[in-house]
């Protein structure tokens, strides 16, 4: 009989998986825990806002705690940024979503001097400036993610990179027209909690933290041609990476 408040969550979670709850189901309420595992109120509490803060279940004050009715993207890094999906016109995002809706709001794209951790990564001048594209991602309507990429404005000033619309196989096909494309890639990932601004933008659950990754692509001669910061929502994300021998 689970104990803790952890275990009272991983067996409400395992009872979702299997259909027990389905989407926008209300969840037992802390009596019911109480008396069907028989703990205190407050582990009974702290199991729901593990869910919740989880991004499994919702809380509706005055109501109860329901399962979120939105499926999380699994997110699979080596097959998103494959050459097949982006030099056959495909957006990256579709290995994630599938057929799910996506829309991309507030995009600004300009030119400015480079930040000076971005000139460090990019291995610019002083004086070399960098094209900004500024988005946020909204998944089936939601609000899923945030994401600044900066590139090199001498290599992509010219290109579609520099235009809102970027086109077919997004900037990456585009780089590789350039004669700049990128064959290799780092992600550096850290969770942490958002600032309400964060929060605010992404609509993020109370308690829940956000995935920040920062992406760097890379051609074959070891040239930075990109570097991308995202902010993601924790509780709309599962985290794939595949390895080889």
């Amino acid at each position: 009989m689970p104990e803790t408040a952890r275990q009272i969550a991983d067996d409400l979670r395992a009872r979702i998986d299997d259909g027990e709850f389905g989407p926008g189901a209300r969840l037992p309420g802390e009596p019911a825990l109480v008396r069907d595992y028989g703990v205190a109120k407050m582990t009974a509490n702290g199991a729901l806002k593990l869910l919740v803060a989880e991004g499994v279940a919702v809380s509706r004050p005055g109501s109860g705690t329901y399962v979120r009715e939105f499926k999380p993207i699994l997110r699979d890094a080596t097959k998103r940024l494959s050459r097949d999906q982006w030099a056959a016109g495909n957006s990256i995002w579709s290995a994630d979503i599938g057929e799910r809706p996506m829309t991309v709001a507030d995009l600004e794209v300009y030119e400015t001097d480079a930040p000076r951790w971005v000139a460090r990564v990019l291995d610019l001048g002083a004086d070399d400036r960098v094209i900004v594209r500024s988005r946020r991602f909204l998944v089936d309507g939601e609000p899923v993610q945030m994401a600044v990429s900066y590139l090199p404005a001498n290599l992509v000033r010219d290109s579609r990179i520099a235009e809102p619309d970027s086109g077919p196989g997004g900037t990456y096909k585009r780089l590789a027209e350039l004669g700049a494309e990128p064959v290799r890639f780092s992600e550096d990932l850290r969770a942490r909690m958002p600032s309400s601004e964060e929060s605010a933008s992404l609509a993020i659950l109370p308690g829940t933290p956000v995935l920040e990754i920062c992406r760097t692509a890379y051609t074959s001669d070891g040239r930075p041609v990109e570097v991308n910061r995202m902010l993601l929502d924790a509780g709309a994300y599962a985290l794939r990476y595949s390895f080889g021998s």
